[in-house]
């Protein structure tokens, strides 16, 4: 039998913050590094996506943290479960091994209904109030309850938005240990987001981004300890890297654009603000990050090549790629929009469509990932004047999701253990066959 394994996922971690991270470099003495290179688009869950199960957005479908259902003419951001991810994991390959191998996911992205074994992943309660009451989904389902009462409800709060921090990644990082105490799984797979926090707010080379990697390397620290001692033999450690947060300066407005192009139609929302109307619109963007979807009605190509020649030239915009150039990237795939806008690696973009504040959606102003049309980076700040979320996009100071093109914005692969990494360049890709070769597993 091989040794248990234990991967970390890990956004923005660098090959210069691991030499600031004293307990990850003395976990993975005597192991291996390399460069990693994260898969288009460089955002968690397609990245996620990439790494467990091989494969590029064009097969395993996760083109973006969210998915526009045309059919139903609806944005889901974050929510979908795991059946949204077309192609096997290494969970689900492990489950059918004939050596009965088992796994546990502990927070990845569209991981509820997976094949894992074990998993816990955030599932809050929706009340008809509007509220949410703290829970996670997880496997075996009463889990949960016996986590919140072994170490109090997960922190929601301080896992995203503006008090977001390091609470969030210990207690994943604890109920990690608490699984592994009682069923010592042999792969364990466990996201821990805490250096996305401050290199978005304040940027990647703030003294705040410094010392969120000292923090995360002392939740390191204390679960390889704890980990050592809840498993029988000692684990094969691997930590990867989901992609880099760059510094940003500039922000475009991809909905506004197509809005003032007649391209773009709202309806009132009932409380004096306007929601884009996907029924009638010819063109939206879903933005994420550094990039978006722009889903064009009916598939028109004449309003696609429209819609990438208004984007082509601008200053935050590196590429606009429409039909068959979106395969340039693996984009080849019926979830992505007739055209993808990707951004200079100074900019971002965010989901923004109202002209004027005042008509803004009430959740633009409140955490609420998932009623958004995009990611809103802009609810990691708060306005004490408003006691809100601020409509400021050019607080944001990093990000991330345009290709890995520069050596600045490749993450970094470990392994305790010499692992035998390819000899070639690492994509995230490889770290599939890394995990499934360490179990004796080939699968191309």
């Amino acid at each position: 039998m091989s040794q248990p394994l234990i991967l970390l996922s890990i956004p923005g971690l660098r090959e210069k913050d691991v030499a600031a991270m004293p307990n990850l470099r003395r976990l993975m003495a005597g192991g291996e590094i390399a460069e990693l290179t994260p898969s288009f688009p460089c955002v968690t869950c397609s990245v996620q996506a990439a790494m467990s199960t091989g494969k590029l957005p064009r097969e395993h479908g996760i083109v973006a943290n969210g998915i526009y259902w045309r059919e139903k003419k609806r944005v889901e951001m974050w929510t979908a479960p795991n059946d949204c991810i077309e192609r096997p994991q290494i969970w689900d390959l492990l489950s059918h091994h004939e050596s009965e191998l088992t796994s546990a996911v502990w927070f990845p992205m569209h991981s509820k209904f997976c094949e894992a074994d074990f998993v816990c992943t955030p599932a809050p309660i929706h009340n008809p109030d509007g509220s949410e009451s703290l829970w996670c989904y997880t496997r075996p389902l009463e889990l949960y309850g016996e986590l919140r009462d072994a170490l109090g409800h997960f922190p929601l709060q301080h896992y995203w938005g503006p008090i977001a921090n390091v609470k969030g990644s210990r207690w994943i990082a604890d109920s990690a240990v608490f699984a592994a105490r009682r069923w010592q799984p042999d792969f364990f797979y466990i996201y821990l987001p805490h250096l996305d926090y401050a290199a978005q707010r304040a940027g990647p080379e703030s003294a705040a981004a410094d010392t969120a990697v000292e923090e995360l390397d002392g939740v390191v620290g204390r679960l390889a300890e704890q980990m050592a001692a809840a498993y029988l033999e000692p684990p094969v450690w691997l930590a990867a890297g989901e992609y880099v947060i760059t510094k940003v300066d500039h922000v475009e407005y991809p909905n506004r654009v197509l809005r003032e192009a007649g391209l773009l139609a709202v309806k009132e929302d009932g409380a004096g603000g306007e929601l884009i109307d996907f029924e009638h619109s010819p063109a939206f963007a879903m933005a994420d990050h550094q990039l978006s979807h722009v889903f064009v009605a009916g598939g028109d190509a004449a309003t696609a090549r429209r819609v990438a020649d208004l984007f082509r030239g601008r200053h935050g915009i590196s590429e606009a790629l429409v039909g068959d150039e979106r395969g340039r990237y693996a984009l080849d795939h019926p979830r992505s929009g007739e055209v993808v806008l990707i951004s200079k690696p100074h900019s971002w973009q965010t989901y923004y469509y109202w002209r004027d504040d005042a008509q803004a959606p009430r959740f633009a102003r409140t955490v609420d990932i998932h009623r958004k049309p995009g990611y809103d980076p802009v609810e990691l700040f708060f306005d004490p004047a408003t006691k809100s979320i601020p409509l400021n996009a050019h607080l944001v100071k990093g990000s991330h999701g345009a290709p890995a093109l520069e050596n600045s914005q490749r993450t970094v692969l470990l392994a305790s253990e010499p692992t035998k990494f390819p000899p070639k360049n690492l994509a995230d890709t490889d770290v599939f066959d890394i995990a499934m070769n360490h179990f004796g597993i080939t699968m191309r």
